[in-house]
């Protein structure tokens, strides 16, 4: 999510139909260990949550169009049963879309485990939603050395697609070795989809309704490799624009644009 340059980037993705899936034996061997279940109403909670703002000077690296606000019902809401993170055409601050970019940096960091998001997607051209993580300490270095863990993405002029991606120092697309999946999930603007990774000493399971879609396997070698080690957070956001997004422009008739989250939880592995 961080620094997408060009459509090249994607032929590098394998891309496939949702094949096997997650037995009830491994969700068995599953403690719960931090969930948000959206059951009140009003701003996300801030116990659990944090806005971040920081890219907003420079488009988050991607050339992005939106403005990320904080505490601003309008673009993340909590119903008594979902989050909404809305994305806007609204002007704001020199920019003319606003949205929400959400985080548990510092109130959820975790190094391994199940994290499970339950969520629908918005689409339209320009829209650009993403559930994922980064490291929390940045321990081996900036982005992409200390890595990404990407859960889900989503643009829009793709109505049909998810993709699933990791980025290292080894593996990204500014030297042309990103890895990854797309997936055709052709009911993810429409309907709720349980989004999921299994991140072990050895390597991450992506799935996507407990059907896995991708697996990245720990290679050998250091940090530039396998940078997983450390904790990470979580980050929910729906931009707009950007170097992948907004690819095919903005069509300003799909605003306001909805992310909708049922819920979030993270479990540990028993054995």
């Amino acid at each position: 999510m961080i620094f997408w340059k060009n459509l090249l980037l994607l032929i590098t993705f394998g891309f496939s139909v949702i094949t096997a899936g997650c037995t009830q034996k491994d969700k068995d061997n599953l403690e719960l260990v931090w969930s948000e279940e959206f059951d009140y109403t009003g701003l996300p909670d801030e116990t659990k949550w944090n806005y971040d703002t920081i890219g907003n000077s420079y488009g988050w690296g991607n050339n992005e169009l939106q403005y990320y606000t904080v505490a601003r019902g309008e673009n993340a809401y909590v119903d008594g049963e979902n989050l909404i993170i809305t994305a806007r055409k609204e002007a704001w601050d020199d920019f003319n879309y606003t949205s929400a970019r959400l985080t548990t940096q510092g109130k959820g960091d975790w190094l391994y485990g199940r994290m499970e998001i339950k969520a629908v997607i918005p689409g339209g051209r320009g829209i650009w939603p993403a559930i994922w993580m980064l490291p929390t300490d940045w321990a081996y270095g900036g982005w992409p050395e200390s890595g990404e863990i990407d859960i889900m993405e989503h643009v829009g002029y793709e109505p049909d697609s998810i993709y699933t991606t990791v980025h290292t120092g080894a593996f990204n697309h500014a030297i042309g070795t990103e890895v990854g999946k797309g997936t055709y999930v052709p009911r993810c603007e429409n309907s709720f989809c349980v989004y999921a990774i299994e991140w072990r000493e050895n390597k991450i399971d992506f799935f996507i309704d407990d059907e896995k879609v991708f697996t990245f396997d720990k290679r050998k070698g250091g940090s530039d490799v396998w940078p997983f080690d450390k904790r990470f957070y979580m980050i929910l956001n729906v931009a707009v624009g950007g170097n992948w997004g907004g690819l095919h422009g903005v069509d300003d008739d799909v605003f306001p644009a909805r992310m909708l989250v049922d819920y979030v939880r993270v479990y540990k592995f028993l054995e």
